[in-house]
């Protein structure tokens, strides 16, 4: 137990970026100790997350673990942090996540190992600033800033279009970004202020919140990412090594989604009630069309990632579902239900969408191949990397008993309260997943062996069941008894509900 006066969220937030610093140091020559080194800082930040499991008052939603220093005095802008339930548990999963991403890119990287692995320990100290930042310039900060190490992973690390990919997703992110920053300099304008508690309060009118809605939409969307500008994705993913896939489809992709938490349903709740049909409109687009889309890919990589577009529409389509609920039927319950079963999906899409990306690792590090016909019979060489790939396929497509299944059940039990044609398109999923999913594991692993590449192949080592094992144990246990995770986050997601069911005007 950490004295009650750390300043923890700040460790989680700097030992690891400077343990990346750190880790630039050792050079080329030392790659060995330059993994160790970062695996040790990772899995000490990993611990020092636990206290935060440990130490919340999750019956309280008031922003905990507050940390508030002068940083900029001119303009009001503070290093103000603090976190909640569902802080806390995208906390957790970062840095639970970047443990297993370093320990699975333990032999799969050969050169400039330092700044692979210290680009990664940067990147999670980043995400997690994002996760905690209660100013909204630090915020914006933290959120431009993880551009640069995800960047860099994929440019100089990744496939053949790997320059194309990384040049495609800083574009759309940072784009997207300048709209959200004339978006904060208004709300400072308006009211003196950069901290989200003060604008939470702040008095805007319709079309002042409307403007506001749309340049956090814009911003938030493409990090989801949304339909339409979603197309950046499934380059990233194809061209990123596997850690770079793991993180962005993990954590990454969450950060649009708590974005949407942060702003839109408590600072613009009228606008974001009014446009709620445009977001569940896009979020049913996402959950069945690109379903579609994923059925036609004969890339591994790419069918995983438009995969990672349909489920996330889930948590878009819970989020924003939730304001006609609260709103038209008073049913405020099953607004819970939605938001709740929004939050599970993005926990849950951490653990299904990580586990998959790494399954495509441990094939390609062995065959150097994405492609679905160069495999076949599979599971008559690596059994024990069947099984699991086999389970995680399971999860990816919904079945009862993963976590898969979880939130997208509380989000489809939502929005059949406000109409059932809408439960039913985003019921399509457990349809549309299983088919592109099973498609795949059916080719890739069942059947005889296709060639003499995969009658070579041999099964995972104990590094990769280690990655692979607790990658199982989350999506098992969350399917299982996602009580804990939902009580966690609970009390915020009740206020949230209050939030957007009380109107500005």
């Amino acid at each position: 137990m950490l004295p009650a006066n750390w300043p923890l969220l700040s460790l989680l937030i700097w030992l690891p970026i400077l343990g990346g610093v750190a880790c630039l140091f050792f050079g080329d020559q030392r790659a060995a100790m330059a993994r160790s080194f970062a695996l040790l800082v990772s899995v000490i930040t990993f611990v020092l997350s636990i206290a935060l499991f440990t130490g919340i008052d999750a019956t309280s939603p008031v922003m905990q673990f507050a940390e508030r220093h002068e940083w900029i005095p001119a303009f009001q802008i503070f290093y103000n942090l603090g976190a909640d339930g569902i802080s806390v548990a995208l906390i957790g999963l970062t840095t639970l996540v970047t443990v297993l991403v370093l320990l699975g890119a333990w032999n799969s990287i050969d050169r400039r190992v330092h700044q692979y692995f210290a680009s990664f320990l940067i990147l999670e100290g980043l995400m997690v600033g994002v996760f905690c930042a209660m100013d909204a310039m630090l915020f914006y900060v933290f959120f431009e800033a993880m551009l640069i190490p995800m960047f860099i992973i994929i440019g100089v690390w990744g496939g053949p279009r790997r320059v194309y990919a990384s040049v495609k997703f800083f574009l759309f992110t940072f784009l997207g970004s300048v709209f959200m920053l004339i978006g904060l300099i208004y709300l400072y304008l308006k009211t003196g202020s950069f901290q989200l508690a003060d604008w939470q309060q702040a008095p805007l009118d319709r079309v002042e919140q409307m403007w506001l809605f749309f340049s956090f939409l814009v911003a938030f969307a493409v990090k989801v990412p949304m339909f339409p500008v979603h197309t950046w994705l499934p380059d990233a993913h194809v061209e990123a090594p596997t850690g770079g896939s793991v993180v962005l489809a993990a954590v990454m992709l969450k950060i649009g989604g708590y974005g949407f938490l942060r702003f839109n349903l408590p600072i613009v709740p009228d606008a974001s009630a009014e446009w709620a049909w445009l977001v569940i409109a896009l979020s049913l687009v996402a959950v069945i069309y690109i379903g579609f889309v994923a059925l036609a890919q004969a890339d591994m990589k790419k069918l995983i990632a438009y995969s990672s577009i349909a489920h996330m529409g889930f948590v878009t389509l819970g989020t924003f579902i939730a304001f006609s609920l609260a709103r038209d039927f008073g049913a405020t319950d099953a607004a819970r239900l939605g938001l709740q079963g929004a939050m599970v999906q993005m926990i849950s899409h951490g653990f299904v969408s990580g586990a998959m990306f790494s399954c495509v690792g441990v094939l390609y590090d062995r065959m150097h191949s994405r492609m679905i016909k160069d495999y076949g019979g599979v599971v008559n060489t690596m059994p024990w990397f069947a099984a699991l790939f086999v389970f995680f396929a399971m999860a990816n497509a919904g079945l009862p008993g993963t976590s898969g299944f979880v939130g997208e059940f509380m989000v489809v039990l939502a929005a059949f309260q406000k109409q059932p044609l809408l439960a039913f398109g985003a019921a399509t999923t457990l349809v549309l997943g299983a088919a592109y999913t099973l498609w795949m594991v059916k080719r890739v692993v069942f059947g005889k062996v296709a060639n003499t590449h995969v009658a070579e192949l041999t099964d995972i080592n104990a590094r990769e069941a280690w990655v692979l094992g607790i990658f199982a144990i989350g999506v098992l246990a969350l399917g299982v008894y996602p009580k804990p995770l939902t009580d966690l986050m609970d009390a915020s997601v009740v206020q949230l509900v209050s939030q957007l069911g009380t109107s500005k005007l």
